[in-house]
C-alpha cells in the first residue's frame, strides 16, 4: 500500500526585528506609565496650590500697596482741607480785594503746596477748586486740563469724609498717565464752596500693579464700593469672561470665560481683582507634563536603539549575507564585506571562493569574446598583404618620378598615406585628429578619381581634436556618401565634428544626394559586413559593430534622409581619451 504524501505550507514568517521593537517599547514604556498616571494627581495638586498660592501672594502685595496709596492721599488731603494757616490764607486770599496782597497770598499758597507735595512723594497734581466759576482753579502745581469736571471722574469709593476716584487719565494737560484722584471739601469761615483735588504721581499706579510680581502674564481688574468695574487692565478680555457677580459676598477664586479670578477685598470698601488665563494658569503643568512626554520620547526612542541595536547582532549578519548574494549578480569581482560573527563569517567565506572561481570564468570567458572580436577587425583590416603593396606602390611612384608623370606620383601618393592607415599596423584606438589627417588623403585621392565631380568640407572643432576614436571609423561614412550621395549635379560632403553638452561628441557625414528612404537605412544599419563591402568601404553595418565594441550603450547612431536634398549620417560617443581604452 502506498504512502500518500502531503505537502505542508509553511506557516506565515513573524518578522524577528518587528518583534523585538514591540517587546522593548512595552516593557520600557509600561512602567513609566503606570509610574506617569500615579505622580501625576500629586503633581498636578501640588502645582496648581503653589500657583494659586503664588498669585494670591502678590495680589494681597498689590493691594496693600494700594490701601497705602488711598490713606497717602487721604492724609494729604486734610493738610490741605483742614490745616489752619493754609485754609485761613485760601479764604483771605478769596476774600481780598487788592492785587497785590492777593499776588502775596498766591505765592505763599503756592510754597506750602510745593512743600507738602515734597514731602509726599505719592503726590502728582495738587489743586484748590472752587466749581461754578468759568475757571474753577484757584491754584495749582500744574496745568489742568480745560474740560476738567469731577462729576465726570469715575467714581470708586467715598473713605474718610473724602471721595476718591480712578484709576483715571490725569487732568494735567501736558500727560496721558493712569492715576487715582481725591476730593474733599475745605472748611472755610465763610463757607464758600472751594475742595481740594489730589493726584498720585505719574507712575504709582504703574508700580502698584507689577506683573512681573507673578512671574506670569496677568491682567487687574478694580472694582468699586458698588460692585462695578472702574478698570480694566486687558482691553481684549472678552465681555462674558467678566461676566462675574463682583458683590462683597462671593467667592475669592472663580473660573469664568476661560480665565481665572482672584479677588482681594479691601476693608476700605474697594476690591483689586487678578485675572488670569487659563492656558497661562496651567502652563506650568504643562511644563511638567511636556518634560514627562519628553521622559517618555526618550524611553522609546532608546527602547527602538536597544531592538535596533539587537537586531544588528542577530538579524543583521542574516541580511548581509543575502546583501552579498545580490551584489554578486551587479558586482562580482567586489570582495565580501564580513560581518565579525564567527558563524557568518564562515559562511561569507565560502561565499567568497565560489565568487572567486565564478569571476575567474567569467574573465576568462570575457578575455576570448574579446580576442575574437579583434581578429575579426584584423581579419577585416587585412584583406591584402599590406607589406607587398606598399612595396608595389613606391615601385611605380619612383617610376611615375622618373617619367614626369607628376598626377601618378600625387595619385600614388595619396593611395599610399591612406593604406598605411588602413592596414598598418598602428593602434586600433586614434584620435579624432589622425582620423581626419587620413580622411582628408583619402578624400583627395577620391576627388582625382572621380574627375573632381565633387567638393567636400571638414569642419572641427578644435576642442574635440584630441578625443579617441576607433580607427577607420569615418571612411567608411564618407565612402557610403561619395557612392550614393553623388548623382547627376555636382557632390558635395560635409564633415562635421562637435562638443555635445554632458560631455559627448557628433560626429556627423552628410551629402547632397538624393536621399535614402527609413527601410534602406534601417538595412546598412543591420546588414551582414560581407553583404555590404564596396571598394574600400566594409559598410555602415560595420561601423555600427565598431561602435558598439568599443562604446556599448553610450553611442548613437542615427540616418536622417530626405528625397532630393540629401543623407546625414549622425554618430554621438562619449568624450574619451586614449588612456580610458585598454587597446
Amino acid at each position: 500500500m502506498k504512502r500518500r504524501l502531503f505537502t505542508r505550507k509553511p506557516p506565515a514568517s513573524k518578522s524577528l526585528r518587528r518583534s523585538l521593537v514591540i517587546y522593548l517599547v512595552i516593557g520600557s514604556l509600561l512602567p513609566l506609565a503606570l509610574v506617569g498616571v500615579m505622580t501625576y494627581y500629586s503633581i498636578y495638586s501640588i502645582l496648581t496650590n503653589k500657583i494659586q498660592s503664588g498669585i494670591i501672594a502678590s495680589l494681597d502685595q498689590e493691594a496693600a500697596s494700594l490701601e497705602n496709596t488711598i490713606n497717602n492721599l487721604d492724609f494729604a488731603s486734610k493738610q490741605f482741607a483742614l490745616d489752619g494757616q493754609i485754609v485761613d490764607e485760601v479764604g483771605s486770599y478769596l476774600r481780598e480785594t487788592q492785587v497785590y496782597k492777593k499776588s502775596q497770598l498766591m505765592d505763599s499758597i503756592n510754597k506750602k503746596i510745593n512743600l507738602v507735595n515734597f514731602t509726599n512723594p505719592i503726590l502728582g497734581v495738587t489743586a484748590y477748586i472752587e466749581p461754578g466759576l468759568e475757571d474753577p482753579v484757584l491754584f495749582t502745581n500744574f496745568s489742568l486740563s480745560p474740560d476738567f469736571d469731577a462729576d465726570k471722574l469715575p467714581r470708586f469709593m467715598s473713605y474718610n469724609g473724602g471721595a476718591y476716584f480712578g484709576p483715571h487719565k490725569t487732568m494735567n494737560g501736558s500727560s496721558s498717565n493712569i492715576v487715582f484722584s481725591s476730593l474733599r471739601v475745605v472748611r472755610l469761615p465763610e463757607a464758600q464752596n472751594v475742595y481740594i483735588y489730589l493726584e498720585t504721581n505719574y507712575n504709582l499706579f504703574a508700580k502698584i500693579l507689577n506683573e512681573r510680581a507673578y512671574g506670569m502674564k496677568v491682567s487687574h481688574l478694580l472694582i468699586n464700593e458698588d460692585g462695578a468695574v472702574t478698570y480694566v487692565e486687558n482691553k481684549d478680555m472678552p465681555r462674558e469672561a467678566a461676566n462675574v457677580d463682583w458683590r462683597s459676598d462671593a467667592q475669592l477664586h472663580e473660573v469664568s470665560g476661560g480665565y481665572h479670578f482672584f479677588r482681594y477685598k479691601s476693608p476700605q470698601g474697594w476690591q483689586l481683582v487678578t485675572a488670569v488665563k487659563q492656558t497661562t494658569f496651567n502652563s506650568e503643568i504643562y511644563t511638567w507634563l511636556l518634560r514627562l512626554f519628553f521622559v517618555a520620547l526618550a524611553t522609546l526612542v532608546f527602547s527602538v536603539l536597544l531592538a535596533l541595536f539587537i537586531w544588528k547582532q542577530v538579524y543583521r549578519p542574516l541580511r548581509k549575507v543575502n546583501s552579498e548574494i545580490v551584489r554578486m549578480a551587479e558586482n562580482i569581482e567586489s570582495p565580501v564585506a564580513y560581518t565579525r560573527v564567527e558563524e557568518f563569517d564562515l559562511l561569507l567565506g565560502n561565499f567568497q571562493d565560489m565568487k572567486t572561481k565564478i569571476n575567474g570564468l567569467l574573465n576568462e570567458v570575457e578575455h576570448n569574446e574579446q580576442q575574437k572580436s579583434r581578429l575579426e577587425i584584423e581579419k577585416l583590416l587585412s584583406q591584402i598583404n599590406p607589406h607587398f603593396l606598399h612595396n608595389t606602390l613606391n615601385t611605380v611612384q619612383w617610376l611615375a618620378r622618373m617619367n614626369g608623370q607628376k598626377e601618378i606620383d600625387k595619385l600614388v601618393t595619396l593611395l599610399v598615406k591612406v593604406l598605411q592607415y588602413n592596414l598598418g599596423k598602428k593602434s586600433i584606438i586614434v584620435t579624432i585628429q589622425d582620423e581626419i589627417d587620413a580622411l582628408q588623403n583619402y578624400m583627395e585621392l577620391q576627388r582625382i578619381r572621380y574627375d573632381y565631380e565633387f567638393d567636400y568640407v571638414v569642419d572641427v572643432d578644435e576642442s574635440v581634436v584630441g578625443a579617441a576614436i576607433p580607427r577607420f571609423l569615418l571612411q567608411p561614412l564618407v565612402e557610403n556618401a561619395i557612392y550614393h550621395g553623388t548623382g547627376e549635379r555636382h557632390g558635395r560632403v560635409v564633415i562635421t565634428i562637435r562638443p555635445l553638452p554632458g560631455d559627448a561628441i557628433s560626429l556627423e557625414v552628410a551629402d547632397n544626394g538624393d536621399g535614402i528612404d527609413p527601410e534602406t537605412a534601417h538595412r546598412l544599419l543591420n546588414e551582414d559586413p560581407a553583404g555590404a563591402r564596396r571598394g574600400l568601404g566594409i559598410g555602415l553595418s560595420y561601423v555600427n559593430r565598431l561602435l558598439k565594441q568599443f562604446f556599448g550603450e553610450q553611442m548613437r547612431i542615427a540616418i536622417a534622409g530626405t528625397p532630393h536634398v540629401g543623407t546625414t549620417i549622425t554618430i554621438t560617443i562619449p568624450h574619451k581619451t586614449k588612456e580610458d581604452f585598454d587597446d
